[in-house]
């Protein structure tokens, strides 16, 4: 058996073709959905991710503004800079790129975005939202890896699902998630006993740990279907020959540039699994497309206009 592929940038481009013609038609009654980012002091990574999601707007026709305050920042100066932002009723959504300086309060930051332009879905008040089933902005990551699920024809309902990993970002609101779509969910962490055996229960396991190839192709369940959200930068050359032994080409590649990106899953999972993200080109691409979706749904909501209606197309995995 060999997995099909749940790919994300199929999906993404999908998604993001419906959400283009949401947009226009927003934009031609008089309201185009914008998009705030908040990017402090010039780490290369974070400068990295919002460029991707500031394209990713240019290309949809969100409108989008970039806010660079130095690395100096003090937190008292951030708090009126969202505040300035929660005041602006051109932006629906406002990010702020994590992380942030040390002497700057983050959650105090986080928290003091408005929970209807909070599109990154790290409120409190939009994580109580989703507990109690009330629309709200849900988390990027998880809300596109439930995308995957459906989108790949995933049965979800009365499945058995593993979550590992109970991080605030992820594995908490996936679980939520996949409970209110009627599975029957367990949440795994480094105190689970048996983990193996839990995880082998599983119709769908998403995995969420950060570390590399840590669930082993002998705790999937044959035909199971594996969300894998984590991205490791793998450069030990035993590491590598530990995930890669039965993938020549991938070690041999491995060799080349020294390096590679694993998920949380171990690479041989493709042999026993039913469907299974790649890493990379899986849930990634996801997170900025839920990201797009929710900066849409924020304007939606803030002005009370009613849904668009997407086709869910049942060709997105190859």
């Amino acid at each position: 058996m060999t997995a099909r592929i749940l790919d994300g940038l199929k999906i993404r481009d999908q998604i993001f073709a419906e959400l283009k013609g949401e947009i226009a038609a927003m934009t031609a009654s008089g309201t185009r959905p914008g998009l705030a980012a908040v990017l402090v002091g010039d780490n290369p990574a974070s400068q990295l991710y919002v460029k991707s999601k500031i394209a990713a707007c240019e290309q949809l026709g969100i409108a989008s503004w970039m806010h660079t305050p130095p690395a100096t920042v003090s937190t008292r100066e951030m708090l009126q800079l969202v505040d300035d932002l929660n005041g602006d009723p051109a932006v629906d959504g406002i990010l702020i790129q994590l992380p942030l300086p040390p002497q700057v309060d983050t959650k105090l930051i986080l928290e003091s975005v408005d929970p209807a332009k909070d599109v990154d879905g790290f409120h409190p008040m939009n994580l109580g939202r989703l507990v109690s089933g009330r629309p709200g902005l849900v988390a990027c990551t998880p809300a596109g890896c439930m995308e995957l699920l459906k989108r790949g024809n995933i049965p979800i309902e009365g499945a058995d699902a593993v979550v590992l990993g109970r991080s605030d970002i992820v594995g908490k609101p996936m679980s939520l998630l996949l409970m209110h779509a009627n599975a029957t969910v367990t949440i795994c962490h480094s105190k689970t006993r048996d983990l193996p055996g839990t995880v082998r229960r599983a119709d769908i396991i998403v995995a969420a740990m950060g570390k590399a190839g840590y669930v082993a192709a002998d705790w999937i369940k044959p035909g199971a279907a594996v969300i894998d959200v984590g991205t490791n930068r793998v450069t030990d050359p035993a590491e590598a020959e530990r995930l890669f032994r039965n993938m020549p080409e991938r070690l041999e590649k491995f060799r080349a540039k020294n390096s590679a990106l694993v998920g949380d899953v171990h690479p041989d999972a493709i042999n026993v699994a039913g469907a299974l993200t790649p890493v990379p080109g899986g849930v990634g691409p996801m997170t900025i497309t839920m990201l797009m979706s929710n900066t849409v749904k924020a304007a939606r909501l803030r002005r009370g206009l009613s849904a668009t209606k997407r086709p869910q197309s049942s060709v997105t995995a190859r």
